[in-house]
């Protein structure tokens, strides 16, 4: 690695106007610092927001992301922005889940990712939603994602 590894970042250290969708949302990433190595990275977005695409009513959620890099991390700032972006973007649950995969996966090609989406209650019943790559490589310690049953969420 030779020069500022982080010159090609566009928004880390710069005012960044909030993306108004998912799709215009740019997501950014770095070299991974420990190359080789099988080790989890975990984002917790406790406040995530999209909205029904058929009432508009918003919905909430928690979504548990958790990946082991290859050559890639992504860029927190852009990852932030990103979740921002489906605040007032219209699509169902298991939508809004795998766009957030399939854009991380694309970006970071990971050894291996896991989503859990834990959306609250909509018409008395919570859904969740869940995807992961394939099997996490053996002897690495993934923990649980400590977000609880339906029963308040806590």
């Amino acid at each position: 690695m030779s020069g500022d590894p982080y010159a090609g970042l566009a928004q880390l250290g710069h005012a960044t106007a909030a993306p108004t969708s998912p799709e215009t949302a740019v997501l950014e990433h770095v070299e991974a610092p420990a190359q080789g190595r099988n080790y989890v990275v975990r984002f917790t977005c406790p406040e995530f927001t999209s909205l029904c695409p058929i009432t508009g009513q918003p919905d909430f959620a928690i979504i548990v992301i958790d990946y082991i890099p290859k050559q890639w991390i992504v860029e927190s700032k852009s990852l932030k922005l990103f979740m921002g972006s489906f605040r007032n973007h219209g699509s169902f649950h298991e939508a809004c889940t795998m766009m957030i995969a399939d854009r991380l996966v694309s970006l970071l090609d990971p050894v291996w990712l896991r989503i859990g989406a834990y959306f609250y209650p909509r018409g008395g019943m919570p859904i969740d939603v869940f995807h992961q790559t394939g099997a996490p490589p053996e002897g690495c310690f993934i923990p649980e994602p400590g977000v609880p049953p339906y029963r308040g969420r806590g």
